[in-house]
């Protein structure tokens, strides 16, 4: 744990870490829905082949998180997190000097690497490392930065590759990173050991114990990123199938950013003293809910749709986060958020091509049933699922 004095600063570390994410998010994950056409064009390659290496990008990133853990625990955030802002600046510059399906996949294996190690379960652990079990808040108000990533990196992406091209967009967020956060980690957070071994609560396992508890966990968290993932690429799509106009259908797909928002600011406000797992059962419920009303009244409930899905979403990004430190604590956190993140990366990865698939080949409603269904099972494993220790009043 830190000193004091950093624990007065909370508002500075959450803000540095809510800033840099954003920066991270913005120029790896979310890069390829304004890069992906440019550059495809201007390589003469086929989008599958460019969301193709992105969904190797993510799922070289899984593989990694659990080592991207374990190094946080022994060492502290700060300088990994660093390090990834010189991955991610390395990556970006080598995409801007892409020829080919050669100089892509090598580009983003070097951003995969760095968000294995950089993005929000990096930040997490973090957090964990310098305020322990009372690191649900902060974690909360990072993901209230986050939530913004899209709509500051889209429209700043396209600003970019309008006035300059792709190929200078890219080094401009290179150059972010170098300029901007990589100073902002290295500076202005602690160098915070890692969390002190603690005495672990009966029925509490070491972290790299892959226990009955840990595998429920992994599997809702894999089912509800494929949905997640799934629907950022889908969501408008999916509206037109089911009758909304393009207009409409775009209209109530932006609404899915500010839901995210709300719902993170509630669970800062009115669900701070609640459960981590009453947060994360909510989360899950929300969506099927929202299919039940699209399957049931079509394109007028297009917009409850998306403000259900988009806060659950929205609540889902914090539980990744906190229910896994309300159930273990801090000591061996990153190792255990690296584990569980490992299935839902590489899930994610494919989730917009079989989700693509059904959509296409079986229909909206098929596809809003698989979505429904993943997050409904998700619910249900919650409830049933019960803490591995007494004391943590879940």
């Amino acid at each position: 744990m830190i000193g004091s004095g950093w624990r007065e600063r909370r508002g500075l570390i959450v803000s540095t870490l809510g800033i840099t994410q954003t920066l991270a998010w913005g120029s790896t994950y979310y890069l390829p829905a304004i890069f992906a056409d440019p550059i495809s064009a201007d390589l003469h390659l086929s989008r599958e082949w460019f969301f193709g290496i992105f969904s190797g990008a993510l799922l070289l990133s899984g593989l990694l998180g659990p080592l991207a853990g374990r190094t946080i625990d022994r060492h502290g955030g700060r300088d990994v997190l660093a390090v990834t802002n010189l991955l991610f600046a390395a990556g970006l510059a080598l995409l801007s000097a892409a020829s080919g399906v050669a100089g892509l996949a090598v580009a983003w294996s070097v951003i995969g690497i760095g968000m294995g190690f950089g993005l929000y379960e990096a930040a997490f652990a973090t957090v964990a490392g310098l305020y322990g079990r009372g690191a649900r808040n902060a974690i909360t108000g990072i993901t209230l930065f986050g939530g913004f990533a899209s709509t500051l990196a889209w429209p700043a992406g396209s600003f970019c590759i309008g006035a300059f091209g792709w190929r200078d967009a890219c080094l401009a967020w290179a150059a972010v990173h170098l300029l901007i956060a990589l100073p902002m980690n290295r500076f202005l957070l602690p160098k915070a050991p890692p969390p002190a071994p603690e005495k672990l609560p009966p029925g509490v396992e070491p972290a790299a114990t892959i226990s009955w508890t840990m595998i429920v966990l992994a599997c809702v968290f894999g089912a509800t990123w494929f949905v997640s993932a799934a629907l950022a690429a889908h969501l408008p799509r999916l509206l037109e199938a089911f009758g909304a106009s393009t207009a409409a259908a775009v209209f109530a797909g932006s609404l899915v950013g500010p839901a995210q928002v709300a719902a993170r600011l509630a669970e800062f406000t009115f669900l701070r003293r609640a459960s981590p797992m009453i947060s994360a059962r909510l989360a899950t419920i929300l969506h099927p809910i929202g299919a039940a009303l699209l399957s049931l009244f079509g394109p007028i409930a297009a917009v409850p749709f998306v403000l259900l899905h988009g806060s659950g979403n929205g609540l889902l990004t914090i539980a990744r986060g906190t229910l896994p430190l309300a159930l273990y604590g801090a000591a061996g956190y990153g190792l255990r958020t690296g584990l569980l993140a490992a299935p839902a990366r590489i899930l994610q990865g494919a989730a917009p091509l079989l989700f693509g698939l059904v959509l296409d080949r079986s229909g909206p409603l098929a596809a809003l049933l698989l979505s429904g269904s993943l997050m409904g099972l998700s619910f249900l494993a919650l409830l049933a699922l019960r803490p591995p220790a007494r004391n943590l009043s879940l």
